[in-house]
């Protein structure tokens, strides 16, 4: 089982977050690209951040399913956003998925940067994902 945690010493987590996030052996490493606001026939999900970052999530959570895993597995997120302006649209979307997710709040490792732009027009957020999957 992925252990996350916060141990004692620094600060508690600004936002939905572990500070450390664990890998017991036994465990395949699952290393997704980073996923844009973008639906399966290639159209955008909206113009806004908040409509983005939900299919972002819901294109993670298609990937792990098409590894056998789920969002149980995930052990780090990496949020690129292309300015500050997107920051609540995007953390109001994780946070209704994050709700379903972790319900516990047992969220995974996560870091995020605002970027001057992402690689075209439009996309406002995007989002790398590392999971770790059981073996056999």
């Amino acid at each position: 089982m992925i252990r996350r945690w916060n141990p004692d010493g620094p600060a508690a987590p600004l936002g939905r977050y572990s500070h450390l996030a664990s890998v017991p052996a036994g465990h395949e490493l699952l290393v997704m690209s980073g996923q844009v606001g973008v639906m399966e026939d290639g159209t955008l999900a909206g113009t806004d951040a908040e409509s983005q970052a939900r299919q972002v999530f819901a294109n993670i959570e298609s990937l792990l399913r098409s590894a056998g895993a789920g969002p149980e597995h995930l052990v780090k997120l990496f949020t690129m956003l292309s300015g500050t302006e997107h920051l609540a649209g995007s953390r109001a979307a994780q946070g209704e998925v994050f709700a379903r997710w972790f319900p516990e709040g047992d969220w995974p490792a996560h870091s995020l940067i605002v970027v001057a732009a992402l690689a075209a027009p439009g996309l406002l957020i995007e989002v790398e994902a590392i999971a770790a999957v059981p073996r056999g």
